[in-house]
């Protein structure tokens, strides 16, 4: 590995209490750090190895980045907003030759506690509180990009990762590979189809309310353990369901809502309103009962965490699906154009419907 000329900076931490620019180091990472070959995920921009770093044998998650201006802005926002409790940390940055490419390795903090869903299936017991808990993470997080008027746009379990497997993990944010700082309005459309907001999907300008959105769908996700808008034919994202995310459709079917909260019903459907001038603001997610008042929230055991321990195994097919559709319809920051979806099948709902045609034989 060689690295760009210049001598090494000063100190991270000390150039942090200094500035709130982001300088990377220019000597090599591996004076600093072992890389291993282990990988941790793989985010918009680029994967995510495990790293140890040789001074303290602390283990860290290098994501490695092309040396390209997207990438850069994706850096610089991680770096404005990662002091925050709920976001994950950043530790070191470097600009090195990696692999033959000008590259930006960045050090983050290891989140050792997995993914959302991964967590909630490994402790094979899930309650309303739990998920009134999580959701006020998410908001805290949203909460702190949103006053500096940052969007995320990826909004995803996939992108909320527990510190550790204690039952006192906080829960963080990652992947910034989407995120834009919002200057009036954003009209690109970048999203996971899922989570989607209605107005991300058409020509129309959209702001920070598109991640409010996404929240809900989480929210709803966690509950009862499936999404409240998928594609009835299997592929990432259809005509029917663009058409039922731009008309709200959406229903708590029994028994899986029979016992949630009605707090926690219009918190859902606060966050799913088409019209993004009515939706809630992030300052109304936090001042909702449900949220401000998650520690009395009722202990009800939830469908969602079967389910999901039902669909363990496809799940990650789900996962996938979802990644390589977003990575067509990725699209430059200037003008926008769509690309087709492949046809793909969906093994998560496909599973539901052969579970429901069984439930009315």
């Amino acid at each position: 590995m060689s690295t760009y000329k210049g001598s090494a900076p000063p100190d991270f931490a000390q150039r942090l209490a200094q500035s709130k620019q982001l300088i990377p180091k220019k000597h090599p990472i591996t004076n600093d750090y072992t890389i291993l070959t282990k990988t941790l995920g793989v985010g918009v921009n680029g994967k995510v190895l495990e790293c140890i770093h040789k001074a303290s044998g602390d283990r860290r998650a290098l994501k490695i980045l092309r040396d390209v201006p997207k990438s850069r802005r994706e850096l610089d926002l991680h770096w404005r907003t990662c002091s925050h409790a709920n976001i994950v940390n950043l530790k070191d940055v470097y600009e090195n030759i990696f692999m033959g490419h000008r590259s930006l390795l960045v050090v983050m903090e290891c989140m050792e506690g997995g993914e959302l869903f991964d967590r909630i299936q490994r402790n094979g017991h899930f309650t309303e509180r739990g998920a009134a808990e999580i959701v006020r993470y998410i908001s805290l997080a949203v909460a702190h990009l949103h006053h500096m008027n940052i969007a995320h746009r990826d909004l995803k379990p996939e992108n909320l990762l527990f510190t550790d497997n204690t039952p006192g993990a906080l829960l963080k944010l990652t992947d910034f590979g989407f995120a834009k700082e919002v200057k009036g309005t954003l009209q690109t459309p970048c999203y996971t189809p899922y989570y989607v907001a209605p107005e991300v999907l058409g020509p129309e300008a959209y702001d920070t309310s598109c991640d409010l959105w996404s929240i809900g769908v989480i929210t709803y996700i966690l509950l009862c353990g499936f999404p409240p808008f998928y594609s009835a034919g299997g592929a990432p994202i259809s005509p029917g369901m663009k058409k039922r995310i731009r008309q709200g459709q959406y229903t708590f079917p029994d028994p899986e809502w029979t016992n949630v909260s009605k707090e926690a019903k219009e918190l859902i459907k606060g966050l799913l309103k088409t019209n993004p001038g009515e939706r809630f603001k992030i300052d109304d997610v936090l001042k909702h009962r449900w949220i401000a008042c998650y520690q009395k929230v009722p202990e009800t055991p939830l469908a969602s965490c079967q389910i999901l321990l039902d669909e363990a195994e496809v799940w990650p097919d789900v996962q996938e699906e979802m990644s390589h559709a977003l990575a067509t319809m990725r699209v430059a920051e200037d003008p926008t154009k769509i690309k087709t979806i492949s046809e793909s099948k969906n093994p998560l709902l496909a599973r539901r419907a052969k579970k429901k045609a069984k439930a009315t034989k």
